[in-house]
């Protein structure tokens, strides 16, 4: 394929913007896609000077999910050649997922299917008024299975049990409701300003600090505060304390000036 399935962009200040680049076919997954992007994010997320990854889509659709033709490739595979398929699918999703900076999805158009999934796995997720959602698989006798983790974390599983099985389109005023998009801009122009706003707060905090507190909300979510987290919370919050760049942002602090990372 001569063009990029999709495009990695550095600006000058380390912040990564990748952008699905298959607007013909509304940016849908195929074999190739899913594996540039699971090694974009790997490659990402190892990268020092990477402040901020956002996750972008070229032409009016987000990502329609997955391609008609890798579909139609798909009905004949055996299940093993099927469970190789979505375990690429699974890996590009947690290889985003891990990324140890802050990661923002901006939804510009239909986000069905997979897509739905690359927004959930998103930490940040800005979409347009005109945005719409869907989990269509079951209209296909097919199931969310491999994108299921990410988008019930996101809109929890009230929702889930409804909209996994209705296969209903919503928009963005309700994706915003259930908690899968942060904001809703009015169109696309302001997409990019929703964008800036945020990173600007991410340019004045730790990259470390950032990375260890996205960590500790896997460590915490879901277990009860009993000792064992009380413990483990405590020896984080010491062993941070320590490191140079508390050091230095608690000196900033005090000296009423910003801390070397801050180019905000």
């Amino acid at each position: 394929m001569s063009e990029e399935t999709a495009v990695l962009h550095f600006s000058t200040d380390g912040i990564a913007t990748v952008t699905l680049n298959r607007p013909e076919v509304h940016n849908a997954f195929d074999e190739e896609l899913i594996e540039r992007l699971a090694d974009m994010f790997d490659d990402l997320g190892n990268q020092e000077g990477v402040r901020a990854v956002v996750v972008a889509a070229a032409g009016k659709s987000y990502c329609a999910g997955a391609d008609l033709n890798w579909m139609k490739r798909a009905a004949g595979f055996t299940e093993e050649d099927n469970r190789e398929d979505a375990l690429s699918l699974g890996r590009m999703l947690k290889n985003l997922q891990d990324i140890p900076k802050p990661t923002i999805a901006l939804v510009q158009g239909a986000a069905y299917g997979g897509g739905l999934g690359l927004v959930s796995a998103c930490d940040i997720a800005i979409g347009v008024k005109s945005a719409k959602f869907c989990l269509s698989e079951v209209k296909l006798g097919l199931l969310p299975a491999v994108i299921s983790p990410y988008v019930v974390e996101a809109i929890g599983i009230r929702a889930s049990r409804r909209y996994f099985q209705t296969a209903e389109v919503f928009g963005a005023e309700e994706a915003y409701r259930l908690g899968l998009l942060h904001e809703v801009v009015d169109d696309v122009h302001l997409l990019a300003e929703a964008r800036d706003r945020i990173l600007e707060k991410v340019r004045g905090n730790a990259p470390g600090a950032m990375a260890d507190s996205k960590d500790l909300i896997y460590t915490v979510a879901g277990r009860p505060i009993d000792q064992d987290v009380i413990n483990e919370t405590a020896d984080r919050i010491a062993s941070r304390r320590t490191t140079d760049e508390a050091k230095e942002g608690i000196g900033a602090f005090l000296e009423k000036r910003k801390a070397s990372w801050n180019n905000s």
